[in-house]
């Protein structure tokens, strides 16, 4: 299925309500919807969906959805999502264990398999160690930052001032950085070192490589 823009939410409080909506529906003999949903990191939705037909036994699925929303759109087009079942095979695996939980059996082999990688990710970023202020941060590979450095190893910072937001400061005490999507990330943690440089370097976002 391709994507779908619409210009308004439709009333609905946000995307995953929207999208919780498009999925349930009443039709004669036929019934689904949401049993449970997310939107992860606000791009891609996740969602149980219970279908109860006449004749048939109760099956739930997995419906994936990637969301773009721009209320700075030219046209006006603020909200597309492009919807697809877990059958298809979807290349985004970080559906939570709570919505798989609720899942019927299947014998599709897309869908086996897609429903196994999204349990080895959780599975992985549950084994990833917590990090504190402080720790040294080896990532796999190099991160290109906004302000054209590129780092790999960086010292954990946690921000007192927003809710403990994690952070990184450079090695040389030169920059701060926030890094999006880290639980995605491989990385190693090693022991405290002390702070270098007092000054405070405004946030750059993360710019993969």
């Amino acid at each position: 299925m391709g994507w779908l823009f619409k210009s308004s939410l439709g009333g609905h409080s946000g995307r995953r309500e929207y999208l919780d909506a498009e999925f349930t529906c009443e039709q004669p003999g036929r019934s689904s919807r949401v049993l449970r949903s997310a939107l992860v990191r606000m791009r891609t939705y996740y969602a149980a969906v219970e279908v109860l037909a006449e004749g048939r036994e109760r099956d739930v699925w997995a419906c994936v959805c990637l969301v773009k929303y721009n209320l700075r759109d030219r046209e006006g087009y603020i909200f597309g999502y492009k919807s697809m079942e877990e059958g298809m095979g979807p290349c985004e695996t970080e559906c939570p264990v709570a919505i798989l939980e609720l899942l019927t059996p299947t014998s599709n082999d897309y869908a086996l398999k897609w429903r196994s990688a999204c349990r080895e990710r959780a599975a992985t970023r549950l084994a990833k160690p917590k990090l504190r202020h402080g720790q040294l941060v080896t990532f796999a590979a190099p991160i290109r930052f906004a302000d054209g450095r590129t780092h790999q190893t960086l010292r954990v910072d946690i921000d007192d001032h927003y809710n403990r937001r994690i952070r990184f400061r450079s090695l040389d005490g030169q920059g701060f950085y926030r890094i999006g999507g880290l639980k995605g990330l491989d990385y190693t943690v090693a022991a405290e070192i002390k702070a270098q440089g007092e000054g405070r370097p405004a946030d750059q976002g993360a710019l993969l490589l």
